[in-house]
């Protein structure tokens, strides 16, 4: 393969610009391409919500390097930024630097990633034919590696307790809110006043339950109701006054609080199978044996990844979680929470396709468990490898604090934290009373890139 083709990077979001900061540094030609007119769209989509972990965990250390030499003040390591600090104040920056802004391109859609003149079928010269990038509009980009790092924001989970979509929901689609819609600020005017179903039982569900408490307080004629298929909730009220981080675990107090004072109607064991326009103008939602009708459904549940880019590869993909096989032990949400997940790299990332690589939240399939600061290090070691540094690419280390059970966030009154990081977050709200901060998690995540083949291994370490 032509060594002097670069290595492209598909997203521009935390995890992507990482990587571009690392292919930098390693002096390694590379190109950016991001579906948004600008960095960080997908984080500024979520822009209000407020992260749980502070900046000192949401920085990588090769973006670090470049802005320091670029006289950048550094924010607090202690402060919480919101969705909108990270992209303006660190994102950004980054992305206009002189060693990255002519290597990243914007409104650049990739709609497909193969090999030059080679389907999935053909062995023969494989590794040595460069992959083919295929934008919208029918561009096409030749690259030594592809690093997606392409995020899953776009590709929301469904509502339908089956995996598809719930009977009629389709149909029932203006009725229906995506994942962490701004509730007190730019979207109030759809909850104020109505009948909210929340369907779902993490880090979102637990983010919005409260900004809808927090809205009906203050709006007369309000219900909330919380439909969770399990039996119990106590996963999302995690540890509460056991949590290792006494602020994070109010959360869960609190949403209790609400749910046992009928500020929240919890339902348990609803998985909705039928959505459909009611006679009074909102939609009857029904498990199959009971129907609940509100006027708006927040379909909390979740994101995956799409691999409809890469159909033409040789990818090794768990069976349940839709990461690599290697990594899904590894981040397995019924063993893990993101705060227990080990440090993993390249050898964990790697795939049968030569030269291509996930990082970052797609990299976890529908695994919840993920962390910026992870697909940082994820960046960090599959660059280290296209480079051929495969000790640093196997010396994976991870610094991160022990979280507890992490499927809500944590409640906090002002933007700084006393004990340790997190993973989860905070929503903003200017309107909100004092004291009513909100939860929920974020991730930011992106897929990696290609390598040389690598020597025989000895094992990663993690520090």
């Amino acid at each position: 393969m032509d060594s002097d083709l670069p290595v492209v990077v598909i997203g521009a979001g935390p995890v992507g610009l990482a990587a571009a900061a690392h292919l930098h540094e390693r002096g390694l030609a590379f190109t950016v391409l991001e579906a948004g007119d600008g960095p960080a769209a997908a984080v500024r989509a979520w822009g209000h919500v407020r992260l749980f972990s502070p900046w000192r965990y949401n920085i990588d250390a090769a973006a670090r390097r470049l802005l320091a030499d670029a006289r950048w003040v550094e924010p607090d390591p202690e402060v919480l930024p919101t969705g909108r600090q990270l992209a303006a104040e660190y994102l950004q920056p980054l992305a206009d630097l002189s060693a990255l802004k002519p290597h990243l391109r914007y409104d650049a859609r990739v709609i497909a990633v193969t090999r030059q003149g080679v389907d999935r079928l053909r062995t023969a010269g494989r590794a040595d034919a460069p992959l083919v990038v295929r934008l919208a509009g029918g561009e096409v980009l030749l690259a030594r590696a592809v690093i997606d790092a392409s995020g899953t924001w776009d590709t929301p989970n469904v509502l339908g307790a089956s995996g598809i979509p719930a009977r009629g929901e389709t149909e029932a689609a203006r009725f229906i809110e995506t994942a962490l819609p701004d509730v007190l600020g730019a979207d109030r005017d759809r909850f104020a006043g109505r009948h909210t179903l929340v369907v779902g039982a993490g880090h979102s569900a637990a983010n919005t339950l409260l900004a809808l408490a927090d809205l009906a307080s203050q709006t007369p004629g309000m219900r909330v109701v919380w439909a969770i298929r399990s039996a119990s909730p106590a996963r999302t009220y995690g540890g509460e006054a056991a949590d290792a981080l006494p602020a994070r675990g109010a959360i869960g107090s609190r949403l209790r609080e609400h749910v046992e004072s009928g500020a929240i109607e919890l339902v348990t064991g609803f998985g909705v199978h039928a959505i459909a326009a009611s006679d009074e103008g909102g939609v009857a939602v029904s498990d199959g044996a009971r129907t609940l009708t509100v006027d708006r459904v927040v379909a909390a549940t979740g994101f995956r990844p799409d691999h409809a880019l890469t159909t033409e590869l040789r990818l090794d993909l768990d069976p349940i979680l839709g990461a690599t096989r290697a990594l899904a032990p590894l981040i397995d949400p019924n063993e893990h929470s993101c705060g227990t997940v080990p440090p993993h790299g390249v050898e964990e990332l790697a795939h049968p396709e030569p030269g291509f690589y996930g990082i970052g939240v797609k990299s976890y399939g529908r695994a919840p468990t993920f962390l910026m600061a992870t697909g940082y290090e994820q960046a960090r070691s599959v660059v280290a490898a296209l480079a051929g540094d495969w000790a640093a690419a196997r010396d994976v280390q991870l610094d991160l604090p022990e979280t507890g059970v992490c499927n809500s966030g944590q409640p906090v009154d002002s933007d700084r934290i006393q004990d340790g990081g997190g993973c989860c977050g905070v929503t903003t709200a200017a309107a909100a009373p004092p004291g009513r901060g909100l939860a929920t998690g974020i991730g930011g995540g992106l897929l990696s890139a290609p390598a040389p083949t690598p020597p025989a291994a000895s094992g990663s370490r993690a520090r």
